[in-house]
């Protein structure tokens, strides 16, 4: 067994990795990969629970699998799966149950599967949460999906597209509908959004959409001229969410979902 305790304590103490090999007789890389994977997983310090089982567990999670006869999870791509639209862990414990059993391994249960995914979720912090501040920022974006209305008189149906704002500290939201995606209506749905809120925020942050962005760009995109002197004029400023970065504004995303 890798003693994981003693080669963190000494290299916590700054011992060279050289002397660590010496002194613990494991070999220079054994030692380098226990202080590569306790960085990697942010352990800067060693407290009394951190026995060496436990840190052993914690830092090479696949070899107690494989020691117990299961076939190991590749946490890190299911992670990166879970990512991709409408993919499920169930989908993926069936997918890896599937590989398992083909390779004559025995698989995880699905909820030892989920427990396993939580705890490497919450060892590596995939997740960060962002602090809001009250009245900080307004995310704003169209709906991604179409509704209709129907002309009463002629029975015609007419798109609508759905404007949403969203305030990140409240999750407090404004949505109201359109017949077009136009500049016109998109500079009034903010305005009527202001007043519904009671107020201007500091900070509005709209996706990479013509009506509000002319042209991308990673560092400084070039605003549509309309919408710079709406905020001009309420004393706001514009900083649009990064292409392809949905979590840049992730309130309005989910009120989207709503």
């Amino acid at each position: 067994m890798v003693n994981c305790r003693k080669i963190l304590e000494l290299y916590i103490e700054g011992v060279s990795q050289r002397t660590i090999s010496s002194s613990t007789g494991h070999s220079r890389n054994t030692v380098s990969e226990v202080v590569q994977r306790a960085k990697k997983l942010g352990v800067e310090s060693l407290n009394d629970t951190m026995t060496n089982p436990w840190l052993e567990a914690f830092l090479f999670p696949e070899k107690q699998a494989i020691e117990k006869g299961y076939f190991p999870i590749d946490l890190e791509r299911v992670h990166k799966e879970l990512q991709k639209k409408n993919v499920t862990l169930a989908l993926l414990h069936h997918e890896y149950a599937t590989e398992a059993r083909e390779g004559g391994k025995i698989p995880y249960a699905y909820r030892t599967f989920c427990e396993n995914y939580g705890k490497y979720a919450k060892k590596y912090k995939l997740t960060m949460p962002i602090r809001r501040k009250p009245g900080e920022i307004m995310e704003v974006d169209w709906a991604g999906s179409t509704l209709h209305i129907m002309d009463r008189s002629t029975g015609e149906t007419i798109p609508a597209y759905v404007f949403v704002a969203t305030l990140p500290y409240s999750q407090l939201s404004y949505v109201e509908a359109f017949l077009d995606m136009k500049s016109p209506n998109w500079l009034m749905a903010h305005i009527h959004a202001f007043e519904y809120f009671g107020g201007v925020p500091e900070t509005l942050v709209p996706d990479n959409l013509k009506t509000g962005v002319t042209k991308t760009h990673r560092v400084e995109p070039l605003l549509n001229e309309a919408y710079r002197e709406l905020a001009d004029y309420y004393r706001t400023v514009i900083v649009p969410s990064r292409v392809r970065k949905p979590k840049d504004k992730s309130s309005v995303e989910g009120a989207v979902g709503y």
